[in-house]
């Protein structure tokens, strides 16, 4: 039976050698290996802790878990899994639970370009040094990232291999964090085989999928971290001989701040939460690098849909337990069609099939029905999206590159991005362009925003936001250093036991799903981290010897 990793608040102690704020792939790296360096740590999450089995699996569960923030717009419970933040530009979405987005990712782990690493956005060091290699090693082999043996022959695959006649380029299998066969983890954590359920992006429910929940952080635990969820990080300052971190339970905002202090913080709120933190501590007086907030990218991130081709697509999933016996849906992404650019990084793409979230399906009908996209909608209605025109459905998933001209502040003390004219980012026309010919290629028609009568609008949206923190040389032109070492505003300084460790600190867009990059620059940090103050830590598997062997 699965253990709960977090404790009841009451046992959270007045100090810490390291304070981990956020539990997604930055803040499980960082509390797995800073405590089995031997040092105290203390991870503070503001949603909740899902077990296997909790996640939302229908849609009036999967309302309960839906929180949308925006300006004065404040909706939901702040501990929903689903944080929606509706911008005047371009809206986010994040993960909230032990985890962070590892939860409802679509879990693909994909090695960026080269190139992106060339740029000179990123600190010499960074590519410079054969510590972000080693990163990437250590990432895929707690996460192992497997592409799924059988891929070419889900349907849904298939049905992106007809679309890839578009391209005259072939799709392939795409590396996914998903356990396909009954395994103990490197953390030590049995796990089932995949369903293929399809269900990946609201949750796992059989406990395949490789979360940070299923990995980092129950090595945390079990190298002495101590875990906390539902309390909400506002701000932090300088302590005595360290930091002091101010927290309040994440439903109750009303309540007196308490505080909690370490010798170390490690921030790792994600994108917005950890962007957000450090500009509520810069009100406090904390100095910062004036470039805080700058560079957010949504990583040319499109969520798209085509519908009306001939051919079933079957991209709707059906949970678990099955809410509908038929082929199998396969994990979210399965297959991607790669369109790579020699000569000029920033116009390649990457189109992944994807799949909607079984506790979805009763919406979908009332999305596509509007303004005359669904023919048949009334079909739709009495067969349901398994059977009627729904199951015709495509779902692309694409991520490209942007010019990371974004800007987080404070509103309302919650952060926004602003991006003026985003929509009229050149990446927005070419990947229109391309799911246009793509939709073609299957006798279907391309559907760009069929939430444009929801709250949504027809404003971009990403789930893969990026910078706010970004790394660079010196404060002059960004936030932290190549060692995630946060600046303090003058030259290279840096504040002593400060980091930033999430897709905050990355300067630019990647390309490529992020969840890999991150996990592989914080692995990086604490390499570095662990050199600069004297600590040691074995990156080893807690897996069974035979099993370590056959994935090796």
């Amino acid at each position: 039976m699965q253990q709960r990793l977090s404790s009841a608040p009451s046992e959270l102690k007045r100090a810490y050698d390291v304070v981990v704020v956020g539990s997604g792939y930055g803040g499980g790296v960082a509390a797995s290996r800073l405590a089995r360096a031997g040092q105290s740590v203390c991870v503070i999450e503001k949603g909740k802790e899902f077990l296997t089995g909790e996640f939302p699996s229908r849609l009036p569960e999967l309302r309960r878990e839906l929180q949308l923030n925006g300006g004065k717009l404040r909706s939901g419970s702040r501990t929903g899994l689903f944080d929606f933040r509706l911008g005047t530009d371009i809206h986010v979405l994040v993960g909230c639970g032990l985890g962070g987005g590892s939860l409802i990712n679509a879990g693909v782990a994909l090695k960026p370009d080269p190139r992106v690493f060339a740029d000179p956005g990123w600190p010499e060091e960074v590519s410079g040094d054969g510590l972000l290699e080693l990163g990437f090693m250590r990432a895929a082999s707690m996460l192992r990232p497997t592409r799924y043996r059988d891929a070419a022959a889900l349907t849904k695959y298939r049905a992106l291999e007809a679309a890839s006649a578009a391209f005259d380029v072939a799709p392939v299998a795409a590396p996914v964090v998903v356990s396909f066969e009954d395994i103990v983890n490197p953390a030590g954590v049995a796990q089932p085989a995949c369903t293929l359920c399809g269900d990946c992006c609201s949750g796992c429910n059989v406990g395949a999928k490789n979360t940070v929940a299923m990995t980092y952080l129950p090595d945390a635990k079990a190298h002495g971290a101590e875990i906390f969820t539902e309390l909400s990080v506002s701000r932090i300052a300088k302590g005595e001989g360290g930091w002091r971190i101010y927290f309040a339970p994440s439903n109750d905002q009303e309540s007196d701040p308490a505080f909690v202090d370490a010798r170390c913080v490690v921030l790792a709120a994600g994108t917005l939460g950890s962007t957000e933190i450090l500009l509520r501590s810069r009100t406090h007086g904390l100095c910062l690098s004036d470039r805080l907030g700058e560079r957010f990218s949504a990583n040319g991130d499109i969520i798209a849909f085509a519908l009306g081709g001939g051919e079933r697509v079957n991209a709707v999933g059906v949970g678990h337990p099955p809410k509908f016996v038929g082929d199998a849906v396969g994990a979210c992404v399965a297959g991607q069609i790669e369109l790579t650019d020699g000569e000029a990084l920033d116009r390649g793409m990457i189109l992944q099939e994807g799949v909607l979230p079984s506790a979805l399906a009763p919406l979908l009908p009332v999305f596509f029905i509007a303004g005359g996209r669904l023919l048949g909608a009334a079909q739709s209605l009495i067969k349901g999206v398994y059977q009627g025109p729904l199951s015709h459905l495509h779902t692309f998933f694409v991520v490209s590159h942007d010019e990371a001209a974004g800007r987080i502040t404070l509103d309302h003390d919650s952060a926004q991005v602003h991006w003026p004219g985003v929509a009229d980012q050149p990446v927005y026309a070419r990947v229109d362009a391309a799911l246009t010919k793509a939709a073609a290629a299957v006798g279907a028609r391309y559907i760009k925003s069929p939430l444009a009568a929801t709250s949504m609008g027809t404003k971009p949206a990403t789930a893969h936001p990026l910078g706010g923190c970004g790394m660079a040389e010196n404060a002059e032109r960004g936030v932290v250093n190549h060692k995630c070492q946060v600046f303090d505003g003058r030259g290279s300084d840096v504040h002593a036991g400060l980091y930033v460790c999430d897709g905050a600190v990355i300067p630019r867009s990647i390309g490529v799903n992020p969840l890999l990059t991150i996990t592989a620059l914080t692995e990086r940090a604490m390499v570095h981290l662990a050199r600069d103050h004297n600590l040691g830590f074995d990156a080893s598997s807690r897996m069974p010897q035979e099993a370590d062997q056959a994935l090796s």
